[in-house]
């Protein structure tokens, strides 16, 4: 990014927020699908829930001009469809005119902060249906980890009904993102990625709300795809999760998953921006290329 254009950005944040709204109302918006029916989207919620680790680098995504340069390159990339993120980094966004034609999905809850004592209340902290659309966005997306030796996890299942019902009033998508959650010797909360945990979350999931018209899955990939995903109807979108050091086997897992018929995508975070060669458009393009 450029040095006047970080100014022009800090300036209008300090000394007019006002644009931030008008801004968000002027901008153009596209169908949630375009003409190859699929979505590729990138996540960029993390950092709300003081989550910075990426490909090996402790804090990667802590420094947020250096985010905003690789979400801007990624969404630049043609074939990418839109971006997920918090009101703070959307906005952003917005200033920098990078979401004009984009699909945008609003994160909702991030009050589940990873290590702390109240991890399973995953209460809604940043957007809520009504903000989504008074700020002219396309949907929101819900995180639903299902501890069952916690009793928080019964007000985030409220929470994210409720939220479901909002968006679908206002015919918005309503993303759920479900984890069966277990405790490991240390009773630290890990999601459990075994099919028949993935299944069960999903299950749970998609019977949220009153209507579930609007409601879409996303999803790990993880083992026995092919029958994890006869649990829905409901379209999903695959998530990305952090690869590590081996990219290529991620990217053959997902061209897999893909050809299932109720999945509809991608919605990739730090396996992109922060790839292991730091070639943040060839990966980008390379997801893209599975579709």
């Amino acid at each position: 990014m450029r040095d006047d254009t970080l100014r022009e950005l800090i300036r209008t944040r300090a000394e007019e927020p006002e644009r931030l709204a008008e801004t968000a109302a002027a901008r153009q918006r596209r169908p949630l699908l375009a003409g190859r029916g699929r979505l590729m989207l990138i996540a960029a919620d993390h950092p709300a829930r003081g989550a910075f680790s990426a490909g090996g680098r402790r804090m990667a995504m802590a420094d947020r001009v250096d985010l905003l340069d690789r979400i801007l390159l990624a969404l630049s990339r043609p074939g990418v469809d839109g971006v997920l993120g918090t009101p703070d980094l959307v906005e952003d966004l917005l200033l920098l005119g990078a979401l004009d034609g984009k699909v945008v999905i609003g994160s909702m809850n991030r009050g589940g902060i990873p290590g702390t004592a109240f991890e399973i209340d995953d209460r809604f902290t940043a957007y809520s249906a009504d903000s989504l659309v008074a700020g002219n966005l396309d949907g929101g997306k819900m995180l639903l980890r299902i501890d069952p030796g916690d009793p928080a996890t019964a007000a985030t299942l409220e929470g994210c009904g409720n939220a479901v019902n909002g968006l679908a009033a206002n015919r918005l998508m309503a993303m759920v993102e479900p984890f069966w959650v277990r405790r490991d010797e240390a009773g630290r909360a890990v999601n459990d990625l075994s099919p028949d945990a993935v299944i069960r979350s999903i299950a749970i999931a998609q019977g949220l709300g009153t209507t579930s018209a609007y409601t879409w899955l996303k999803v790990p990939v993880v083992a026995e795809m092919e029958r994890v995903m006869t649990a829905s109807t409901l379209p999903a979108l695959l998530l990305g999760g952090d690869p590590g050091e081996a990219p290529e086997e991620t990217y053959a897992s997902w061209q897999k998953a893909l050809r299932l018929p109720t999945v509809r995508g991608l919605v990739v975070g730090r396996t992109l921006l922060y790839p292991p060669h730091d070639d943040v458009a060839a990966a980008v393009d390379t997801a893209v290329s599975l579709l």
